[in-house]
Protein backbone atom coordinates (compact mmCIF):
# COMPACT_ATOMS: atom_id res chain seq x y z
CA UNK A 1 0.00 0.00 0.00
CA UNK A 2 0.96 3.12 -0.91
CA UNK A 3 1.72 5.86 1.54
CA UNK A 4 0.68 9.99 1.32
CA UNK A 5 4.26 10.69 0.60
CA UNK A 6 4.38 8.17 -2.29
CA UNK A 7 1.29 9.88 -3.89
CA UNK A 8 2.86 13.44 -3.82
CA UNK A 9 5.98 11.81 -5.14
CA UNK A 10 4.32 10.69 -8.27
CA UNK A 11 2.68 14.13 -8.94
CA UNK A 12 5.97 15.53 -8.96
CA UNK A 13 7.70 13.43 -10.89
CA UNK A 14 5.55 14.98 -13.75
CA UNK A 15 5.25 18.39 -12.90
CA UNK A 16 3.48 19.47 -15.56
CA UNK A 17 0.62 17.61 -15.58
CA UNK A 18 -2.01 16.70 -13.12
CA UNK A 19 -2.76 19.41 -9.90
CA UNK A 20 1.05 20.63 -9.53
CA UNK A 21 0.89 21.54 -13.18
CA UNK A 22 -2.38 23.68 -12.55
CA UNK A 23 -0.92 25.16 -9.14
CA UNK A 24 2.34 25.56 -10.93
CA UNK A 25 1.75 28.65 -13.11
CA UNK A 26 -0.32 30.14 -10.47
CA UNK A 27 2.96 29.86 -8.04
CA UNK A 28 5.47 30.77 -10.50
CA UNK A 29 3.54 34.18 -11.19
CA UNK A 30 3.51 34.77 -7.22
CA UNK A 31 7.47 33.75 -7.00
CA UNK A 32 7.90 36.07 -9.92
CA UNK A 33 7.23 39.09 -7.80
CA UNK A 34 8.41 38.11 -4.78
CA UNK A 35 12.56 38.68 -3.36
CA UNK A 36 15.21 36.20 -4.06
CA UNK A 37 15.16 34.57 -0.97
CA UNK A 38 11.37 34.37 0.69
CA UNK A 39 11.23 32.18 3.88
CA UNK A 40 7.78 30.20 3.88
CA UNK A 41 5.76 28.51 6.02
CA UNK A 42 5.51 24.79 4.84
CA UNK A 43 7.61 23.01 1.69
CA UNK A 44 5.75 23.14 -1.25
CA UNK A 45 7.48 19.28 -1.92
CA UNK A 46 6.78 18.02 1.79
CA UNK A 47 8.06 14.49 0.81
CA UNK A 48 11.28 15.90 -0.84
CA UNK A 49 11.97 17.98 2.06
CA UNK A 50 11.37 14.92 4.22
CA UNK A 51 13.52 12.93 2.89
CA UNK A 52 16.47 15.17 3.21
CA UNK A 53 16.14 16.07 6.85
CA UNK A 54 13.26 18.63 7.22
CA UNK A 55 11.00 17.91 10.76
CA UNK A 56 8.56 20.61 11.46
CA UNK A 57 9.51 21.87 14.64
CA UNK A 58 11.47 25.15 16.03
CA UNK A 59 14.95 25.91 15.09
CA UNK A 60 14.17 24.77 11.40
CA UNK A 61 13.06 27.14 8.60
CA UNK A 62 12.35 26.55 4.89
CA UNK A 63 13.10 29.34 2.13
CA UNK A 64 12.43 29.71 -1.40
CA UNK A 65 15.54 31.12 -3.29
CA UNK A 66 15.20 32.59 -7.00
CA UNK A 67 18.19 32.53 -9.00
CA UNK A 68 19.07 33.23 -12.41
CA UNK A 69 19.54 30.92 -15.20
CA UNK A 70 21.84 30.51 -17.79
CA UNK A 71 25.92 30.95 -17.89
CA UNK A 72 27.69 34.19 -16.68
CA UNK A 73 26.61 37.53 -18.36
CA UNK A 74 30.41 38.81 -19.09
CA UNK A 75 30.91 42.38 -20.86
CA UNK A 76 32.45 42.48 -24.13
CA UNK A 77 35.99 43.40 -23.74
CA UNK A 78 36.89 46.65 -25.14
CA UNK A 79 40.58 46.27 -26.91
CA UNK A 80 41.50 44.14 -29.75
CA UNK A 81 40.47 40.31 -29.85
CA UNK A 82 39.38 37.67 -31.31
CA UNK A 83 35.58 36.71 -30.85
CA UNK A 84 36.72 33.58 -29.55
CA UNK A 85 38.77 34.67 -27.83
CA UNK A 86 36.88 37.69 -25.45
CA UNK A 87 35.29 34.72 -23.03
CA UNK A 88 32.03 36.18 -23.73
CA UNK A 89 29.75 32.92 -24.66
CA UNK A 90 29.63 29.80 -22.32
CA UNK A 91 31.27 31.40 -19.11
CA UNK A 92 29.36 28.91 -16.82
CA UNK A 93 29.96 29.19 -13.28
CA UNK A 94 31.96 26.66 -11.85
CA UNK A 95 29.27 25.57 -9.66
CA UNK A 96 25.71 24.31 -10.00
CA UNK A 97 22.71 27.19 -9.60
CA UNK A 98 21.73 24.54 -6.39
CA UNK A 99 24.58 25.21 -4.79
CA UNK A 100 24.13 29.06 -5.56
CA UNK A 101 20.76 29.18 -4.02
CA UNK A 102 22.34 27.40 -1.18
CA UNK A 103 24.79 29.91 -0.68
CA UNK A 104 22.50 32.81 -0.84
CA UNK A 105 20.19 31.32 1.72
CA UNK A 106 23.46 30.90 4.16
CA UNK A 107 24.27 34.13 3.98
CA UNK A 108 20.67 35.91 4.09
CA UNK A 109 20.40 33.69 7.67
CA UNK A 110 23.97 33.29 9.22
CA UNK A 111 22.65 32.26 12.29
CA UNK A 112 21.79 29.40 10.32
CA UNK A 113 22.90 26.16 8.61
CA UNK A 114 21.79 24.79 5.11
CA UNK A 115 21.41 21.41 5.83
CA UNK A 116 19.72 20.64 1.98
CA UNK A 117 17.86 21.65 -1.05
CA UNK A 118 15.49 20.50 -4.01
CA UNK A 119 14.00 22.28 -7.01
CA UNK A 120 10.57 23.94 -6.90
CA UNK A 121 10.68 25.11 -10.08
CA UNK A 122 11.76 27.02 -13.16
CA UNK A 123 10.80 28.95 -16.28
CA UNK A 124 12.55 30.45 -19.64
CA UNK A 125 14.72 32.98 -16.66
CA UNK A 126 15.19 32.01 -13.10
CA UNK A 127 14.94 28.55 -11.31
CA UNK A 128 13.75 28.23 -7.88
CA UNK A 129 15.28 25.82 -5.41
CA UNK A 130 13.52 25.43 -1.14
CA UNK A 131 16.67 25.63 1.32
CA UNK A 132 16.07 23.94 4.79
CA UNK A 133 17.97 25.89 7.20
CA UNK A 134 18.82 24.71 10.79
CA UNK A 135 19.52 26.81 13.49
CA UNK A 136 22.39 25.09 15.65
CA UNK A 137 22.49 26.56 18.70
CA UNK A 138 18.84 26.12 19.09
CA UNK A 139 17.50 24.19 22.10
CA UNK A 140 15.19 21.84 20.57
CA UNK A 141 17.93 20.67 17.59
CA UNK A 142 20.19 20.24 20.50
CA UNK A 143 17.78 17.80 22.16
CA UNK A 144 16.98 15.89 18.89
CA UNK A 145 19.09 13.01 18.15
CA UNK A 146 19.07 13.40 14.60
CA UNK A 147 19.66 16.65 13.71
CA UNK A 148 22.04 17.79 17.05
CA UNK A 149 25.11 16.73 14.88
CA UNK A 150 24.99 20.08 13.54
CA UNK A 151 26.27 21.94 16.53
CA UNK A 152 29.50 20.26 16.02
CA UNK A 153 32.16 22.32 15.20
CA UNK A 154 33.31 20.86 11.39
CA UNK A 155 29.64 21.86 10.46
CA UNK A 156 29.76 25.33 10.10
CA UNK A 157 29.41 26.84 6.49
CA UNK A 158 28.07 23.75 5.04
CA UNK A 159 26.54 25.72 1.98
CA UNK A 160 29.79 27.16 1.62
CA UNK A 161 31.98 24.26 1.74
CA UNK A 162 30.12 22.13 -0.47
CA UNK A 163 29.35 19.63 2.20
CA UNK A 164 25.26 19.70 0.91
CA UNK A 165 24.01 16.79 -0.85
CA UNK A 166 24.17 19.67 -4.03
CA UNK A 167 27.98 20.42 -2.85
CA UNK A 168 29.07 16.85 -3.11
CA UNK A 169 27.66 15.96 -6.14
CA UNK A 170 29.18 19.28 -7.86
CA UNK A 171 32.46 18.43 -6.47
CA UNK A 172 32.72 15.16 -8.12
CA UNK A 173 32.32 13.45 -4.57
CA UNK A 174 29.86 11.39 -4.76
CA UNK A 175 29.96 7.80 -5.96
CA UNK A 176 27.81 7.48 -8.68
CA UNK A 177 28.53 5.08 -12.59
CA UNK A 178 29.92 1.99 -12.63
CA UNK A 179 32.95 2.58 -10.74
CA UNK A 180 33.03 3.01 -6.90
CA UNK A 181 36.05 5.40 -7.54
CA UNK A 182 35.88 9.36 -7.01
CA UNK A 183 36.61 12.28 -9.26
CA UNK A 184 37.90 14.16 -6.69
CA UNK A 185 40.69 14.98 -5.24
CA UNK A 186 43.01 14.40 -7.96
CA UNK A 187 41.03 14.52 -11.62
CA UNK A 188 44.02 13.38 -13.66
CA UNK A 189 44.61 10.43 -11.02
CA UNK A 190 40.86 9.32 -11.92
CA UNK A 191 41.09 9.83 -14.94
CA UNK A 192 39.57 6.96 -17.29
CA UNK A 193 37.97 5.38 -14.39
CA UNK A 194 34.44 5.04 -13.26
CA UNK A 195 33.12 5.19 -16.94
Amino acid sequence: MKSFYGYIRDAWNSPGSGYVGELRQQRLKAWRGQGTVERIERPTRLDRARSLGYKAKQGIAIVRVKVRRGSLRKSRYIRNRRTKHQGMHRQAPGKSLQRIAEERASRRHPNMEALNSYWVGEDGKQKWFEVILIDPHHPVILADKDLNWIALKGHRGRAERGLTRAGVVGRGMSKKGKGTEKTRPSIRANAGKGK
